[in-house]
């Protein structure tokens, strides 16, 4: 067996500005250099050191796939990114854990949970 941790996410944006702005709006991403080989796009660097790639490119049609975000308090959570004028789903929860769900500016679903927690 061999040993993992994710590095990044990539997702297709149809507008790069406005999705950077979306991101860094309502989580503490920062942005970072994009290496210059890479395509079109802007990478940012989640609380862990993982990343997020906004790669410039058609947006799928949202059939279920989506990237999870893990926050030590999903209902203030919830509150910052509704009061943010973003419509978010839930929480809902979901054995150990509790989610919410959003879609960005461009349809992309993200998952926002909680693990074990112990309000819902």
């Amino acid at each position: 067996m061999i040993s993992t941790k994710v590095h990044h996410v990539s997702i297709n944006v149809e507008d790069i500005n406005r999705s950077r702005d979306f991101y860094l709006s309502l989580f503490s991403f920062k942005v970072l250099d994009r290496p210059k080989s890479a395509p079109e796009g802007v990478w940012l660097e989640m609380d862990d050191k993982r990343q997020l790639h906004l790669i410039l490119g058609t947006t799928p049609d949202d059939s279920g796939q989506h990237f999870a975000l893990e926050v030590s308090d999903l209902d203030d959570a919830c509150d910052h990114i509704r009061g943010c004028g973003v419509e978010i789903r839930g929480p809902f929860p979901n054995g150990g854990y509790v989610q919410a769900f959003i879609h960005d500016p461009d349809g992309n679903r993200v998952e926002i949970n909680q693990i074990k927690a112990n309000k819902h």
